[in-house]
């Protein structure tokens, strides 16, 4: 009345492939890629980790005061260098002397833009020595102290030529420093 063989056939057949089929779905699943880069750098100091992101809160100041002016008050920053080696590792190059760091952003007229409600101002940065930091070009020489480095710059809210408002502003202003 029935014919067995082809449900047994069909039953062996399903026994034999589902087992098999899972465990290459499950080989399939085991695999995966990670990417990883880095660098490995010759450097004569490292940026201190409270210095490699900051944010620097600068002063109210009314619009009175930026049209009289022209700018706020500066707010110091400080960059603090440590473990500082002068000499270079296996090389048969000079030691480390000097330094440049350069702040990138984006420019408006030789300052640092920013973005917000607030409009006719940007932001001015300069060194110790008064040399003011343009976006995207490095600020002059400096030597390498190594028992003392911690850079000092001042950031200025300043009069950009442009119809002043009143309102909140923000700027990412990046820093790199090289060595020479």
């Amino acid at each position: 009345m029935w014919n067995v063989t082809p449900i047994i056939a069909v039953f062996s057949y399903l026994f034999i492939t589902v087992p098999f089929s899972s465990l290459a779905a499950h080989a399939a699943l085991g695999w995966g890629r990670v990417n990883m880069q880095g660098s490995i750098i010759d450097t004569a100091c490292a940026i201190a980790v409270e210095s490699q992101d900051q944010t620097v809160e600068i002063d109210a100041i009314s619009v009175e005061d930026i049209v009289r002016d022209g700018q706020g008050r500066g707010k110091n920053f400080f960059i603090k260098l440590s473990d500082c080696e002068l000499k270079r590792f296996g090389r048969q190059l000079p030691d480390w002397k000097n330094f440049q760091v350069t702040f990138d952003g984006d420019n408006e007229g030789g300052l640092f833009t920013v973005q917000g409600t607030a409009s006719g101002v940007a932001l001015k940065i300069s060194d110790l020595g008064g040399n003011i930091a343009r976006p995207g070009k490095p600020l002059p020489l400096e030597t390498i102290n190594p028992h003392n480095m911690v850079l000092s710059y001042a950031v200025n809210l300043v009069a950009n030529n442009h119809v002043l408002k009143s309102g909140e502003y923000v700027s990412s202003i990046r820093f790199k420093l090289d060595y020479f």
